[in-house]
């Protein structure tokens, strides 16, 4: 039977590598997975996963509005998909998480799912929400605070390195806006020390 799983995490702690890495591991084992990403983080170019470390991959883009069980079945006709692998997955929406469980309960096909936990509020996005919830199977990847503790939550900065507390939730950018911090250095709102 096939699982739904979420690997969540920080910034900067590898989310799109390992998911980059399961993709390589499926092809090199002739078959095929079906990667996912929101069409709201278009920093790398529009169907595009990539890695801090250079990794990259083709993936076909979601919208709020899509239907993620309907993309996997037409995919699945076209050549059949042994794995949905979806990035950023904070930008899911609680429904389409409901339609990845389909994907596995009703396709049996394994959906891993790779995104961040929490905003820079510290308030869970409501796709990690859902996520937790219903997963068969939940994972942590770890990184690092700069005060060696481990990184749980994210800052975001102004544009003079300052910690802001308000504004939108959804706010698009890598090292230049975000910064991982342990929970003390969090509750500080201290991104360096």
């Amino acid at each position: 039977m096939a699982q739904l799983y979420f690997y969540y995490a920080a910034m900067n702690a590898g989310k799109s590598t390992s998911l980059l890495q399961s993709a390589h591991n499926y092809r090199e084992r002739g078959l095929r997975p079906l990667l996912l990403a929101p069409g709201i983080d278009n920093r790398f170019g529009p169907g595009k996963i990539a890695s801090r470390i250079g990794l990259e991959a083709a993936a076909i883009v979601f919208s709020p509005s899509d239907d993620l069980l309907a993309i996997a079945r037409r995919e699945h006709t076209v050549s059949k998909v042994d794995c949905v692998l979806v990035d950023e997955a904070q930008f899911l929406t609680p429904a389409q998480v409901d339609e990845l469980c389909e994907v596995a309960d009703r396709e049996d096909i394994p959906v891993l799912a790779f995104g961040l936990r929490t905003d820079f509020r510290g308030e869970l996005f409501p796709g990690s929400a859902r996520l937790l919830a219903v997963a068969d199977n939940l994972s942590e990847i770890k990184t690092i605070c700069h005060c060696g503790r481990k990184a749980t939550m994210v800052l975001r900065l102004a544009a003079d390195g300052s910690p802001v507390s308000e504004g939108d939730q959804i706010e698009i950018g890598g090292n230049e806006l975000y910064i991982s911090v342990c929970r003390r250095h969090f509750k500080d709102r201290n991104p360096r020390g």
